[in-house]
């Protein structure tokens, strides 16, 4: 007998085994994706004809039951009676929490005594009371079909025999209990990360494991690790993938030279941030014979290095993403590459992958070309640099200079000495900010939404304290930069996507707005008197627009800013093509950024794979990767967010009991949400605290009112508050509302 036969004879044989129970949990976690005999066999590891004949036989007795159907031939998926439902537990405050179900409009109310140990995330299986709970249905969590998560952060409390963790996530309801064997090498105090273990029925708390201590509660590398453990993003690679990369031959060879197009003797060169370590993206520029221009989008040739099946490109795929944090970068691929080899610094020559177009003096694409170059940059600008390019530029050509010789001052110069930009260099600039413009037009045109957020930047001193707050908004250097990576990012996904037979590809997708979202949006600017045109999606776009640039400059900025980017779909990762609304393009995909995000290294592969006329991929493949890429794209964002949270509360920390005027961005059950105005931090004043009467929310308006003054506080009302509190460990500000600016300046 072989091995496998005996292993499926001790399946069938194992003690409680049931296989329709077996059947119906599977189905269950794979609800709503229907799921057929093969998937479910191989999920049981069952190999044997006589078992595989059993599940068929058990699935259509199931079927005929009414407990599954059969959406497809031999697919099959849930039929929930009328009071069960599978989907994932959303948890708000005070431990209640709402079931979000895809079939049906409303949530799913679960107080805190139906929610039976499940956790923010999870997705379970509910069973609706036949009642209304303040018009809600109300329903009782009867089984975890899948932990989201098994490992949290938070703060060890030691006693003698056992301890208890606090735990980080304001959506985790308890604590956990630790036992003494479990504490491992933690001191009182520490940050931890801590992992479920079980949870007894009768138990107040989940039982838990210290698998790794972080540091001390407080301290800043402790918080940073905190914030991306929280979300498994790890901060260090692990040695074996480092030893694999540095031992990768990284020079240029003259054999692998002649296999590419050699781009090195035109005229190419970097404009990125200030502090940028690594480069992944290089402009050519040469005007033609014919008064065209030829312009390159040179990327830094990553799958030259990265090899599918090898340690580097698993550990790149699982981070998906580099990491933002407010004091570093944590990178998807190891320093010899991110910042060295597939780097694009000045004067080294390099690997890239490029798409060449010939533009003429309009804008348009005579010509386009896809492949890999060797590159060889000239010289390297600062977003700040090539800006002060364009303004002089401006100035000269308001006074009838024609010179093109511009001398970047010392105080936003790289090297901080002056220097003179070569004439070629200039015109390449200026040639290129005009075509850019352009290019921006005619996307604005057909429909794209410009959304130039600011973006709230820290001033840090050595040792990671922030000292000063300043804002960054996009100018024309950083729009010319965006113009030509979109230009590059839309034709290799057009190239790919209009071709016949149609192949799998990976895009970059983003859907039409929600109606509900987007007539919420229209409620709440209505209070700042302004309005939206929701006739069809091409006056919508327009109609945002101009809200985005009436909004600029005025105190309700950020709060609309983000009011209207939270009333967009997401854009995720999809081998479906439904194009991207956002940009307004039928055809998009990220091709410019493999350095530090893996879809990108994936569309070079698949790009470079049709080039050479191969056959389309594996599309299911190709989907789940696109999935991973999204939820690890998610989780990073939420990352950022968290530390610059921490460090907004860290800066505010000097001004205890002082004074700010500010703008109310939300209404909650618990508080408001004001965010201060000179630097954009955000804090609340919890309702119950607001001391001159006793205040009711008033949800429907976004206010609350007093039950005896009838004073009110509603979103977007300019108050002064006093900082009341500041807390790095919770990474929360909370305010003393003072009241309405004009009561007090009065």
């Amino acid at each position: 007998m072989t091995r496998r036969k005996k292993k499926n004879k001790t399946y069938r044989k194992k003690k409680g085994s049931n296989i329709t129970e077996h059947i119906l949990s599977i189905i269950q976690k794979e609800y709503p994706k229907p799921i057929n005999y093969r998937q479910i066999a191989a999920k049981l590891g069952v190999t044997d004809t006589t078992t595989r004949n059993l599940i068929i036989k058990r699935l259509k007795q199931l079927t005929q039951k009414g407990k599954l159907k059969e959406v497809e031939r031999g697919k099959y998926t849930l039929k929930h009676t009328q009071n069960y439902y599978v989907g994932t537990l959303d948890i708000a405050g005070r431990g209640q929490g709402y079931v979000l179900v895809d079939e049906l409009e409303d949530d799913i109310y679960i107080a805190p005594k139906y929610i039976n140990h499940a956790f923010h995330g999870d997705t379970v299986q509910v069973y609706v009371f036949n009642k209304k709970k303040n018009g809600k249905q109300e329903g009782e969590i009867n089984k975890i079909l899948e932990r989201k998560k098994t490992t949290w952060v938070g703060s060890i409390q030691i006693q003698e025999k056992f301890a208890f963790v606090d735990v980080d996530d304001y959506k985790m309801y308890t604590n956990f209990f630790i036992p003494k064997k479990n504490i491992g090498k933690a001191k009182n105090g520490d940050k931890v990360v801590v992992q479920l273990e079980d949870w007894p029925e009768r138990a107040d708390s989940p039982y838990g494991k210290v698998i790794q201590v972080l540091g001390k509660a407080g301290e800043h590398n402790t918080e940073i690790h905190s914030i991306l453990a929280q979300y498994g993003l790890p901060y260090d690679f692990p040695p074996e993938v480092e030893a694999y990369a540095n031992n990768l031959d990284t020079s240029i060879k003259k054999e692998e030279i002649q296999k590419r197009r050699d781009m090195r003797d035109v005229l190419t060169f970097t404009i990125d941030p200030k502090d940028a370590k690594d480069f992944d993206d290089a402009l050519s520029f040469q005007q033609l014979k014919d008064g065209n221009y030829e312009i390159g989008i040179h990327i830094a040739d990553v799958s030259h290095y990265v090899k599918p099946g090898t340690l580097l490109d698993d550990e790149a795929y699982n981070r998906a993403t580099s990491v933002y944090l407010v004091d570093r970068v944590v990178p998807m691929l190891p320093e010899i590459l991110s910042n060295n080899a597939c780097s694009l610094r000045p004067k080294e020559e390099k690997y890239t992958f490029s798409a060449i177009f010939t533009l003429n003096n309009k804008a348009e694409v005579i010509k386009k070309w896809f492949g890999r170059t060797v590159t060889y940059s000239d010289a390297r600008f600062a977003y700040e640099e090539a800006q002060y390019i364009i303004e002089s530029n401006s100035i000269k050509s308001n006074n009838k200079e024609t010179t093109r010789l511009v001398t970047i001052p010392q105080e936003i110069s790289l090297t901080g000495k002056a220097y003179q930009v070569k004439p070629l260099l200039t015109q390449a600039i200026l040639k290129l900010d005009e075509l850019a413009k352009i290019l921006r037009q005619n996307r604005m045109r057909k429909g794209a939404i410009s959304f130039d957020k600011v973006e709230v930047k820290f001033k840090l001193d050595k040792k990671n304290n922030p000292v000063g707050v300043y804002f960054k908004e996009s100018k024309d250097a950083n729009k010319l930069i965006e113009e030509f990576m979109l230009l590059a990012n839309r034709s290799v996904a057009e190239f790919i996507g209009k071709q016949k037979p149609e192949k799998t590809f990976v895009y970059r997708v983003h859907d039409e707005p929600d109606d509900e979202k987007i007539a919420a949006l229209e409620t709440l600017i209505s209070r700042f008197g302004y309005k939206i045109n929701n006739k069809d999606h091409r006056t919508l776009a327009t109609s945002l627009n101009k809200l985005l640039s009436d909004v600029k400059g005025k105190k309700e900025q950020n709060l609309i800013d983000n009011l209207t980017i939270r009333s967009m779909s997401k854009a995720v990762y999809s081998t479906y093509n439904i194009g991207h609304y956002g940009l307004a393009f039928d055809y998009y995909t990220h091709f410019t950024s493999p350095i530090r995000r893996y879809p990108d290294v994936m569309v070079h592969r698949l790009l470079q794979h049709y080039l050479n006329k191969g056959k389309s991929v594996n599309q299911d493949e190709y989907e789940n990767k696109c999935k991973h890429s999204s939820n690890m794209e998610n989780l990073a964002t939420q990352a950022e967010r968290d530390s610059i949270k921490y460090m907004q509360v860290k800066y505010m920390q000097q001004f205890k009991n002082k004074d700010f005027l500010g703008v109310i961005t939300g209404v909650t059950d618990w508080g408001l949400y004001v965010e201060i105005i000179e630097n954009k931090c955000e804090g609340m004043v919890r309702i119950q605290e607001i001391k001159d009467d006793t205040y009711k929310i008033d949800k429907e308006n976004y206010q609350v009112i007093g039950q005896t003054t009838k004073n009110t506080y509603q979103l977007g009302d300019e108050v002064y508050i006093r900082v009341k509190n500041t807390d790095l460990i919770k990474k929360q500000l909370d305010f003393i509302m003072l009241g309405h600016k004009n009561e007090i300046e009065v």
